[in-house]
């Protein structure tokens, strides 16, 4: 038997995490003949709802799932993974400004970087789920240098999908019939989905959909505000389908990105696209399965440009409301 794969997740009895562990310990994550060892951390106040989740977790007898571990210490939690999901923060409330979000959070993901850089495997990957994820990610990632900068993803995999399946039905094609769909920037209402460098069948975008003014209008708007219309329409935010872009994200780290194709994650920037280095900024991304690399030499519009702008400024707002919890 191959030794098990250590996951960490934290948040673990929240509602993204119910969504997702029952599939990482189905095999739907890393591989139906991979082992996995979860590693579950949670505040203490939700150990005991914990103990539910471990009990259903038990209940299903997955046959992949060798071990489990719940505690509410860092070190113990995080001790010999090789990835890190990141999905515990504090949501933001009625009255509550984004300044006050970003430093109670940074609060929580400023000791989870450290502990990580401390106690994780040499291999370890990172990707920060709690919102403001980008933000959140540089906070972890700087207070964790140990683990080298390549390795920490914040996700945009959920604004991707959610543009995706609204340009396959505007189109009238099936979902997998897009490709490339870029979302730049921040995961927030100021992210820029790309659709001028996606393609419906290998044929771009404004060449298959006739309605321009749609595209650059209700569509972008759509994935920019899904969240917030998904919170209201159900009384609760999107747990089901930010636990399916978690997997979607991993998966699409660990394994070669197909030829023709692109994937949208949150990584450090290096200067790419005029973005600042050092910032957490959602890019497209190809990769081997290992490393990765940012795709360049994109033509964007003077409006697309615009866009880009837009997001990368108000990353570096949240970047200097947390300059306190960076080293």
């Amino acid at each position: 038997m191959k030794d098990p794969l250590k996951v960490a997740v934290t948040g673990a009895a929240g509602q993204i995490s119910y969504s997702l562990l029952f599939r990482i310990a189905a095999g739907d994550v890393f591989g139906a003949d991979v082992p996995v060892e979860l590693r579950l951390i949670e505040i203490d106040p939700a150990m005991r709802a914990l103990e539910g989740v471990v009990m259903e977790l038990d209940d299903c007898a997955f046959p992949n799932l060798v071990n489990i571990v719940s505690t509410s210490d860092l070190k113990v939690g995080f001790d010999g993974v090789s990835w890190a999901l990141l999905i515990g923060s504090v949501p933001r409330k009625q009255g509550m400004e984004r300044r006050d979000l970003l430093g109670i959070n940074g609060g929580i993901f400023k000791p989870q970087g450290q502990a990580i850089a401390t106690s994780a495997a040499s291999d370890v990957r990172v990707l920060v789920v709690g919102n403001p994820c980008n933000t959140n990610c540089l906070i972890a990632r700087e207070n964790g240098k140990e683990v080298p900068a390549d390795r920490w993803f914040s996700m945009m995999r959920l604004d991707q999908n959610r543009a995706m399946t609204q340009l396959a039905r505007k189109a009238d094609k099936p979902v997998t019939s897009v490709t490339k769909m870029a979302v730049w920037g921040n995961h927030s209402a100021t992210q820029f989905p790309d659709y001028h460098h996606a393609e419906i069948d290998g044929t771009e975008v404004p060449k298959v959909i006739s309605d321009h003014t749609w595209l650059n209008g209700e569509f972008i708007t759509t994935v920019q505000k899904r969240g917030a219309a998904i919170i209201e329409a159900r009384g609760a935010s999107s747990a089901a389908s930010a636990a399916n872009a978690v997997i979607d994200t991993v998966r699409s780290i660990a394994t070669p990105t197909p030829a023709d194709d692109w994937v949208s994650v949150g990584v450090i920037s290096h200067g790419e696209y005029d973005v600042p280095e050092g910032l957490q900024f959602g890019f497209p991304i190809r990769s081997d399965g290992n490393s990765w690399e940012i795709v360049t030499g994109l033509e964007h519009s003077e409006a697309a440009k615009a866009a880009i702008a837009t997001t990368r400024d108000e990353l570096l707002g949240e970047r200097s409301e947390v300059t306190e919890l960076l080293p």
